[in-house]
């Protein structure tokens, strides 16, 4: 699939965030001295993460419809436009449905198939909060919400330090691949891979992200060194070998050593790997999931115990246009889901990995014409044969525009906050509960450091 101007600029935008990870890393011997210091876990089994990153801010609330009477009724009168057909919708049974009838989008019959399996579950209405947060303390101003609501960078920034009062310094990605690093004994590779550019969800003090395309490794076109190798490439090696006095030439000598050594063990081990028989859909994400399954198949070889991955799709900002844009979008994420899901039924591995969405933020209940603007509590999915599935999680909002969950304009206020989603996933991946502050700063101003939704 061909890389859109988006994600060419995302990526090339974002490498700030990677190489501030890289200096910080480089320079900073406190920090290094800290890796002697950090617990060493005992285990040898295997987990891994697998955040998909839905870029432009989801619309969940056509994700998650009420399918039935009064409800759909009022579903349909309060989003006009962008209101789905009732016969169209996918109905799903939750175990707890509390007298509600839901359906999913008509794009989305690998999500039903999983939610019926038990093997995904829906976390509704959780978003970016600094404290627990009423429509009256908002309105009020007796409580802060997250600075710059409704800004892409911003709540991108949010979701993915889960520190929306500080200035961002490291992902909650990175701060768990630093905690639980030590479990990958002494593998050369870094156990945060990304298949979607820079960006600082993975950016640790001590892990830094390895990134990757849907095709493979990342190395230099052309360079090929060792037995037989070309000369351009031999004087490459030997030049990065001289020593310097100069800690940044030094320093960037061995990020370039790294990389290539990375490369060639990576690709090495894709190379001599059978290919998977699942079938994976020809789409940007598909194909970023389809790398990740094969990146998981090689996990000894590389040896890896624990594992985080980020990819992601775009185009999930509509404005205008939206029914016929975000079925397309959907369909993208509902397949490759699936397919994920299948391939590490595959490989013997569903158990050890948990697939989850995070995005901007939600959308506004009302359309604007075709579309709809900036929100902010929305529903994410989580999948995996460790996940307690086929059941809503969190809070539905009252979906009634200036109702008691409305903090403008049909934006909802999150009733669960990204602290206590994420938590819940990385007390899974194996940080203790003692850790998990170190982690989640701010975890202690919520009530549910774990939601319930993983094994």
């Amino acid at each position: 699939m061909a890389t859109t101007r988006r994600q060419f600029l995302r990526n090339s935008l974002c490498a700030a965030v990677g190489t501030t990870s890289i200096v910080r890393t480089l320079f900073d011997l406190g920090s290094i001295a800290a890796a002697a210091e950090l617990p060493r876990i005992a285990g040898g089994d295997y987990k891994a993460l697998v955040c998909i990153f839905l870029y432009g801010g989801n619309d969940g609330n056509n994700l998650l419809v009420p399918r039935l009477g009064s409800e759909y009724t009022q579903y349909a009168a309060e989003r006009g436009l962008l209101a789905l057909p009732q016969a169209s919708l996918l109905p799903i049974t939750p175990v707890t449905s509390n007298g509600h009838t839901w359906g999913l989008h008509p794009s989305t019959p690998g999500l039903q198939s999983l939610f019926a399996q038990h093997k995904m579950a829906i976390l509704t209405n959780v978003g970016p909060l600094v404290a627990p947060l009423t429509q009256a303390q908002l309105f009020n101003g007796t409580v802060e919400a997250p600075p710059q609501l409704f800004s892409h960078s911003d709540q991108t920034v949010h979701w993915q330090t889960s520190i929306p009062d500080q200035a961002p310094g490291t992902g909650w990605g990175g701060r768990t691949a630093d905690l639980l690093n030590s479990l990958n004994g002494s593998a050369q590779v870094s156990m945060s891979m990304s298949l979607a550019g820079s960006n600082i969800f993975q950016v640790g003090n001590l892990v830094t992200q390895y990134q990757l395309s849907s095709y493979g490794s990342l190395g230099l076109d052309a360079f090929t060194d060792g037995p037989g190798g070309d000369p351009v490439s031999l004087a490459i090696r030997s030049l990065l070998g001289l020593p310097s006095s100069n800690l940044l030439v030094s320093a960037a000598a061995g990020v370039t050593t790294r990389a290539l050594d990375n490369n060639a063990l990576v690709q090495s081990a894709l190379d001599s790997q059978p290919p998977l028989a699942t079938i994976f859909p020809d789409t940007y994400l598909g194909q970023q999931l389809s790398m990740i399954a094969r990146l998981i198949s090689i996990r000894s070889t590389l040896g890896l115990s624990r594992q985080i991955f980020f990819c992601a799709a775009d185009g999930y900002d509509t404005h205008g246009g939206q029914l016929p844009a975000h079925a397309d979008l959907l369909d993208e994420l509902s397949t490759g889901l699936l397919a994920f899901y299948n391939a590490t039924l595959e490989m013997g591995v569903a158990s050890d990995v948990t697939s989850f969405t995070a995005s901007d933020f939600g959308r506004t209940y009302p359309e604007n014409g075709g579309g709809s603007d900036h929100g902010w509590g929305n529903h994410q999915l989580i999948v995996g044969g460790a996940v307690h599935g086929g059941d809503l999680y969190g809070q539905v909002p009252t979906l009634v525009v200036d109702g008691p969950d409305d903090a403008g304009e049909g934006r909802w206020i999150p009733t669960t906050s990204v602290d206590e989603y994420s938590a819940t996933l990385a007390r899974w991946f194996g940080v203790s509960s003692t850790d998990l502050s170190t982690v989640f700063p701010n975890l202690g101003r919520f009530n549910h450091p774990d939601l319930g939704f993983m094994g």
